[in-house]
């Protein structure tokens, strides 16, 4: 088997034509760190080259799916990173290279011949949820959430599924609000395929998959390609690179500068209690007045 740092993949030991990728990171909500976006390129890779599996079946270890990015890292710390530039002016391009490709690393997901089924518990927030609708079916326990709350204040939805999952309306909703659902939404929305109580979630996962295993697998490839070329044809590729680009903007425009400086001062939770509470989020000039006072006081003159 491939060994990984971020997760790990296996065939099914009861079920060969089912691989298992795990996101695990537990102690960390399985948040995705630097070597998260090439690991999940790398299983799905080996998984296609297997010719006895039939489907992945991605999952988290621990308390829920994923959390999203490690973004504590990048929020509180003055960290030069490439998605986060402390140096000015910022670099748009450097930003988007980065975020692209790690766009491009979740959606070999959804490029996968081998089709793909996430099985969300806890949570698929924010970059997690990315991942889970790279994944071509959704399966979800009741109580799980899965949103981008970052809409509200630093991010935009890179892989920008959402429209193509759920359309416009649905979608315009989730991202004016930045709000959560719960399986049972997402399932009467037409987002997740199954919503099931958590403790019915991994046999229906595995039912599903399995149903899904027994089809050979040029004829799963054919009818994938089908579907995903309805979906390139209606601008998939096009709303993806806007959508990167706009994420970039998010985390350097004044609103952005304004929710890092915060979170620095007063911790990442402070910053994402008051982005997700519904309390106005400061913008423009009086962002601008906000990231200069708490600059001032970093450096000790104000």
């Amino acid at each position: 088997m491939p060994q990984f740092k971020t997760l790990r993949i296996e065939p099914d030991p009861e079920r060969p034509r089912i691989a298992r990728l795990l996101l695990n990171r537990p102690e960390r909500y399985n948040a995705i760190d630097d070597d998260t976006p090439r690991e999940i390129r790398a299983a799905v890779e080996w998984a296609n080259a297997e010719d006895a599996i039939h489907v992945i079946l991605v999952e988290g270890a621990g308390k829920g799916f994923c959390g999203g990015y490690d973004l504590s890292q990048f929020g509180e710390g003055v960290l030069e990173h490439p998605c986060q530039q402390e140096a000015a002016p910022w670099d748009p391009m450097v930003d988007y290279a980065y975020m692209k490709r790690n766009t491009e690393d979740f959606m070999a997901l959804w490029r996968s011949p081998k089709p793909t089924l996430a099985k969300v518990h806890g949570a698929a927030v924010a970059g997690g949820s990315d991942i889970a609708l790279c994944c071509d079916l959704l399966v979800m326990a009741d109580d799980a959430r899965i949103g981008y709350m970052p809409t509200r204040v630093w991010g935009c939805p890179t892989t920008a599924m959402w429209t193509y999952r759920l359309g416009p309306t649905r979608a315009k909703q989730l991202m004016f609000t930045g709000d959560t659902i719960d399986g049972r939404t997402a399932a009467a929305w037409g987002l997740a395929n199954v919503s099931v109580p958590a403790a019915e979630l991994e046999d229906s996962a595995l039912r599903l998959a399995e149903r899904i295993a027994g089809v050979p697998r040029s004829h799963l490839a054919m009818h994938k390609m089908v579907v995903n070329q309805v979906m390139l044809a209606m601008g998939l590729e096009q709303s993806q690179s806007l959508a990167t680009v706009f994420d970039g903007i998010t985390r350097h425009n004044p609103e952005g500068l304004w929710f890092r400086r915060h979170a620095q001062e007063q911790g990442f939770k402070a910053a994402v209690e008051w982005r997700d509470s519904g309390r106005p989020i400061p913008e423009g000039d009086e962002a601008r007045a906000l990231v200069r006072d708490i600059e001032a006081r970093r450096r000790g003159d104000g």
